[in-house]
């Protein structure tokens, strides 16, 4: 099957580049539009007020009644490494404040996503007077009005876009719902529920109630290492809000003043805390505590990001590591079945450009990572079904920059009634469920809606660089003042350059990543470069010695042996005639 070529598009500067930088940072910067020294100001002072979140000061009088008349508070969580961080945040952060407070994830398979009918059954059973719920719930209509026959009442905290209707709550905490004014929309769930917090505090500390109570005052800065990972994990965009709370969470995680929980996962990921990086709560930590809620139950997790101190800790994050692994064997078999239908479909014409797969035998936890992987490969909006329960199939979907895959499915909803029994989601992913019997009627109507709002050009994917770098720029200080400038994520993304190379020397690692001797076109020391999994997107024979490529590529530091050096990390490699 033949493999797209992406198209590299060359950033341009938006803003003059600030004084008093290393050039090339501060080029970066221009290309993300930095134009003033204090937007790279990461101090707490900086970040928005938590007053013009709507429904907050609700959600807080409410909290604070509970606390008063020592309610027993639970909070149901979502089975995501934002839920997870989100709910470790929330009872932390209450039982600081002298709160009565537990906490419920729902199981995936047996419950669910959300506040559902279902968890507010076993929520009941331990006598919760009050709900809280964090990264879930701004959908869960059914569940606020059951928890309410039960006698619970419900404070929802969420990130997630809400549809035409809102639960019958005692309070809504939520960005993106309608009438917000908080100027970023880009909080994750646990962002939210970390400013519900703040707002909380602040209220407690006019009415004296730490000091009635003899309870120190709560130092809600120890949760920003939570905060800062569940806001990664969920790659929501890096505006500037977030990334002073991640910024400071990172902090805290390399001076070891953290979660015993994340400094566990870490190492049980290999990575030094002292030396940690945005990425690593994405590529590291992340994939670790959402393999508990993909194949288990995300209550490892929290109980993992709750525990203690290092020795509680550690065989919980080993549990976890097992599971990842675990996930990715699966992730391989599933990812291989898939490419054998791409296979399928690419010899009886072109693909769709709105990729629909199932297999009976796939695991319902794995379908979003394996349609992130296919969406990443094919550069279209791919959804990835597995079964559910009955005759019901459970889907989980990608999309690429241009389409907003809610609205997406919200318009074949539209246009199809009764098609699809359920959806939500954000621009980027979203969930659905379907009748079995109607998935190459969904498979047509959807691939006809992507087709509306994807042109053909897009399909072989765009790569956008900070453009050349000469050679002598490729130096280790270039690298650390790079790794310094950070955090990058999506939405302040990660600097990518490209230029042309001559290949050196050339050999496979692991019979998966290439590692290759590159000479810059304009001369310079031979530089390491390495790209991992580079069959994914490459030919097995691309980038033979003595031949001339263009690369994509970051600027990265070795490690290896305590010895540092430069090295290119590898994105994208177009050969050259």
């Amino acid at each position: 099957m033949a493999l797209s070529t992406p198209r590299i598009q060359r950033r341009q500067p938006r803003c003059p580049p600030l004084p008093g930088l290393p050039p090339l940072l501060a080029r970066v910067y221009a290309h993300r539009g930095i134009d003033d020294p204090v937007q790279l100001d990461d101090g707490l002072a900086h970040l928005l007020p938590y007053h013009h979140l709507k429904g907050i000061e609700n959600a807080v009088k409410r909290l604070q009644r509970a606390l008063e008349n020592d309610e027993p508070i639970l909070v149901i969580g979502d089975f995501d490494a934002d839920g997870a961080t989100a709910s470790a945040v929330a009872v932390k952060g209450l039982r600081a404040m002298g709160a009565r407070v537990d906490f419920l994830v729902p199981d995936r398979f047996r419950h669910g996503y959300g506040l559902t009918p279902a968890i507010v059954e076993e929520a009941a059973r331990q006598d919760p007077r009050l709900l809280l719920t964090v990264d879930n719930g701004i959908a869960s209509l059914d569940g606020v009005a059951h928890a309410g026959r039960l006698g619970m009442e419900v404070v929802i905290t969420d990130h997630h876009l809400a549809g035409e209707h809102l639960p019958e709550a005692a309070a809504i905490v939520n960005p993106n719902q309608p009438g917000d004014d908080f100027p970023s929309k880009h909080l994750a769930g646990v962002g939210v529920v970390f400013y519900l917090l703040a707002a909380l505090r602040a209220r407690l500390r006019r009415d004296g109630w730490f000091q009635r109570r003899g309870l120190p005052d709560p130092a809600l800065g120890e949760l920003l290492d939570l905060v800062a990972l569940g806001t990664v994990a969920d790659v929501v965009p890096l505006d500037r809000n977030n990334r002073i709370l991640v910024s400071q969470g990172l902090k805290r995680v390399r001076a070891g003043r953290c979660s015993p929980g994340i400094l566990a996962l870490l190492e049980a990921g290999g990575r030094d805390h002292r030396r940690l990086q945005a990425a690593d709560f994405g590529f590291v930590v992340g994939p670790r505590l959402n393999a508990a809620g993909r194949l288990d139950d995300m209550s490892l997790g929290i109980r993992c990001l709750l525990a203690p101190d290092l020795e509680s800790a550690r065989p919980l994050a080993q549990r976890l590591d097992q599971l990842n692994r675990r996930r990715r064997d699966l992730e391989d078999d599933m990812r291989a079945d898939a490419e054998r239908q791409l296979a399928r479909l690419g010899l009886e014409g072109e693909l769709p450009f709105g990729l629909c797969l199932f297999d009976p035998q796939w695991h319902q936890g794995v379908i979003g990572i394996l349609a992130s992987r296919i969406k990443e490969r094919f550069h279209r909006p791919v959804i990835a079904f597995a079964p559910g329960e009955g005759e019901e199939l459970k889907g989980s979907a990608r999309s690429v920059p241009g389409v907003h895959i809610r609205d997406a499915l919200d318009a074949v909803a539209t246009r199809h009634p009764g098609l699809l029994h359920k959806f939500g989601g954000h621009a980027m992913a979203a969930g659905l469920a379907l009748p079995r019997s109607r998935l190459d009627d969904f498979r047509a109507a959807f691939d006809a809606e992507i087709r509306r709002r994807l042109p053909p050009e897009a399909l072989g994917g765009l790569i956008e660089s900070d453009g050349p770098v000469a050679p002598e720029e490729l130096t280790l200080e270039n690298a650390e003042a790079l790794r310094r400038g950070g955090p990058w994520g999506q939405g302040f993304p990660e600097p990518l350059f490209d230029d042309r190379f001559q290949v050196c020397q050339r050999r496979v690692l692991k019979e998966q990543h290439l590692k290759l001797t590159l000479q810059h076109h304009r001369g310079g020391p031979p530089l390491s470069a390495i790209l991992f999994r580079y069959r994914d997107h490459h030919s097995d024979d691309i980038a033979p010695e003595g031949t001339w490529v263009h690369a994509v590529f970051q600027l990265e530091i070795n490690d290896y042996q305590g010895l540092r050096s430069v090295q290119l990390l590898l994105r994208h490699l177009l050969p050259l005639r």
